[in-house]
């Protein structure tokens, strides 16, 4: 079967679908403002409207990569930070089922840029693959052989709170202080930025701050960087990977400390294993949860 499939991305504050071709190419797209702050109910909504422009064209099943973290034998939501309001217990895979008339695979956000980036990104010619996605917090997804390792409990490759130095002070979205999270995303700078300054701006105002040559910012920065480094190349000997892909959007301005601090750390036996930047953008989560729904339609195919 060569025909499209539709991949749905439901954030904090935007929800996109996309119809994905066999190639992993994006080949056309839909966007709307997720309505988080009206509920569950109002965000499936809201997705099921963006597929459902797109499903005629997209016989099959359609795939999810949702924020939080799914249960990925029901695909609904085990537990959700307050981006979504209510999300956590959300039955996504049977309530978007029910909405759209064909089957739903879901899975997490990060899980899906993994797949997406392994089938048609910076991971494509890798079969072993580590992504953490630096945005306002920090996310991780383990990919062996083309299929991301869920966990016991969903969760596997969370790697946000991994304790690391230089991240006392600052507190992790889970509310203890001292991890990864804390100094290595959007909502560390701002936290360490503030800290040294007095000043409460947005991760990304720190990282331009950094770039135009605010030294406190570069500081920063710099900081959070090599933490990320550093704790990379310390996952690499435990994950044994072909490679490490960083994406999101605060990862640009910690890729170059991170990748020297990596490079630096990286124990000898994995010193072939590359950082690289993620190549897919705002489209992976899409890409992702499309391959989600063609491996699920393979497997019923080849099942039966």
């Amino acid at each position: 079967m060569t025909a499209p499939v539709v991949g749905i991305d439901i954030g904090g504050t935007k929800t996109a679908a996309a119809l994905v071709g066999r190639d992993g190419r994006v080949r056309e797209r839909r966007e709307a403002p997720t309505p988080a702050r009206s509920g569950p109910e109002a965000v499936l909504d809201a997705a099921a409207r963006l597929a459902a422009d797109l499903l005629g064209a997209a016989p099959g099943p359609v795939g999810v990569g949702t924020a939080g973290t799914v249960d990925p034998a029901t695909g609904g939501i085990r537990y959700a930070t307050d981006s979504l309001p209510g999300w956590t217990g959300t039955p996504v895979a049977d309530a978007l089922a029910a909405r759209l008339g064909r089957p739903v695979r879901v899975t997490n956000d990060v899980h899906a840029a993994a797949l997406g980036e392994c089938w048609a990104g910076a991971g494509r010619d890798r079969a072993h693959v580590l992504l953490v996605a630096v945005g306002t917090g920090l996310g991780g997804a383990i990919v062996r052989d083309g299929r991301v390792e869920a966990g016991a409990r969903g969760a596997a490759g969370a790697v946000a709170h991994l304790p690391v130095p230089g991240a006392e002070r600052l507190r992790c979205g889970c509310g203890r202080h001292g991890h990864l999270e804390a100094i290595a995303s959007g909502s560390g700078l701002a936290s360490a930025y503030a800290l040294d300054t007095g000043t409460r701006v947005t991760g990304r105002t720190v990282a331009d701050r950094a770039a135009a040559g605010d030294a406190v910012a570069r500081r920063v920065v710099d900081r959070a960087g090599a933490a990320l480094g550093a704790a990379l190349a310390g996952l690499v000997s435990v994950l044994d990977p072909d490679a490490v892909l960083v994406a999101g959007g605060a990862a640009g301005a910690l890729l170059p400390a991170a990748s020297a601090a990596y490079a630096a750390e990286v124990p000898a036996g994995w010193a072939d294993v590359p950082l690289r930047p993620a190549a897919l953008g705002a489209d992976a989560v899409l890409v992702g949860a499309a391959r989600l729904a063609m491996d699920s339609l393979d497997l019923e195919r080849t099942s039966g």
